[in-house]
């Protein structure tokens, strides 16, 4: 993100940190069997979404964007790790992905199967983004190498 576009909080910024903070929540979800997914968002809405802690500002992001695609990523969990896991090369499975690429790829997968008002080709550039904010290595490569396989089959009319 630019400095001139996070000091405006203009609705691609908000919509940018709304998908890292789902991939956060996502990556909480994972790690917790005891917090359902409408408990995880609620914390993170109360909690860090736009609020304040140790005299740190969080910045407000787009708050629906978030919560549906944490709670939808998580009802079609079975759904959305079918097609990721068909689309990852033969030595590896969803199992043996790092847990915050695994939430990345699946909140991206979601969008394309249900947020048909984003362009593919935007949510491909958005998760790579994403992926950069959290890995130095080949991460970035596998998740556009995933997800352009992804976007090609479910939005096939978007790369005519």
């Amino acid at each position: 993100m630019n400095a001139r576009s996070e000091k405006r909080g203009d609705k691609h910024s908000r919509r940018t940190l709304a998908r890292l903070n789902a991939v956060q929540a996502l990556y909480q979800l994972a790690h917790d069997d005891n917090k359902s997914a409408q408990e995880v968002v609620e914390e993170f809405l109360q909690h860090r979404v736009g609020a304040e802690l140790d005299g740190d500002q969080f910045k407000d992001s787009d708050k629906p964007l978030f919560e549906d695609i944490v709670l939808n990523t998580d009802a079609r969990q079975e759904e959305i790790d079918k097609l990721i896991g068909d689309r990852l090369e033969k030595d590896r499975t969803t199992d043996r992905l790092e847990v915050v690429l695994l939430c990345l790829l699946r909140a991206a997968t979601y969008e394309f199967l249900a947020r048909v008002d984003m362009p593919a080709k935007v949510l491909i550039k958005e998760y790579i983004g994403i992926a950069r904010t959290f890995f130095t290595g080949k991460e970035p490569a596998l998740v556009n190498g995933v997800l352009d396989k992804i976007a090609k089959e479910l939005r096939a009319g978007e790369f005519d």
